[in-house]
């Protein structure tokens, strides 16, 4: 069999041209900025966040803290639950989904909203079954590399078996 070389070279041409392609939405503002389909990951760069918080007064009261995302970019999707880590001083520790959460599929459009909810315990401050949490950290599924830190100001969090915190997947919000 004979190759002609100017198939050789178109064969090679398009091997060229796909081996550039990639599908990694984390790169610069082009493709940030891209039109992504329907079903891509929310990247945590294009939304808003705003934390409220329920907190608990003393130590054996349960509190909640609130984190709100609002999409500012194209239409993306959330699959699962949102990674929570607690930092304290010597140890970062994640946070489990409530017990029971299925994780859901979340379709957000540009403006639309959603959040989820850590719940934890408030504990005695330097306590051998308490977390003393300074900040917390969390993630997108699907956007793992970039995390979201935010000032831990609601105590020391119990750290025993039957009171660790949980978040909650996320829920849809507005109308």
């Amino acid at each position: 069999m004979r190759t002609y070389p100017l198939t050789l070279a178109a064969a090679l041409a398009a091997t060229v041209l796909l081996t550039g392609c990639s599908d990694d939405k984390s790169g610069g503002d082009d493709v940030k900025n891209a039109d992504r389909p329907s079903d891509s990951a929310c990247a945590l760069g294009d939304m808003g966040v705003e934390v409220g918080a329920a907190t608990a007064p003393a130590a054996g009261d349960t509190g909640t803290v609130t984190v709100t995302l609002t999409n500012k970019g194209a239409q993306c999707t959330l699959k699962g639950f949102p990674g929570v880590d607690l930092l304290a001083d010597d140890k970062t520790t994640s946070v489990l989904p409530d017990e029971g959460a299925k994780p859901q599929s979340l379709t957000l459009g540009k403006g639309g909203t959603t959040s989820f909810t850590i719940t934890y315990v408030r504990s005695e401050a330097g306590s051998a079954e308490s977390l003393d949490v300074h900040k917390a950290s969390f993630t997108l599924p699907g956007d793992s590399r970039t995390a979201h830190e935010l000032t831990w100001s609601y105590g020391a969090v119990d750290w025993t078996d039957d009171q660790k915190p949980s978040v909650s997947g996320f829920e849809t919000s507005g109308d």
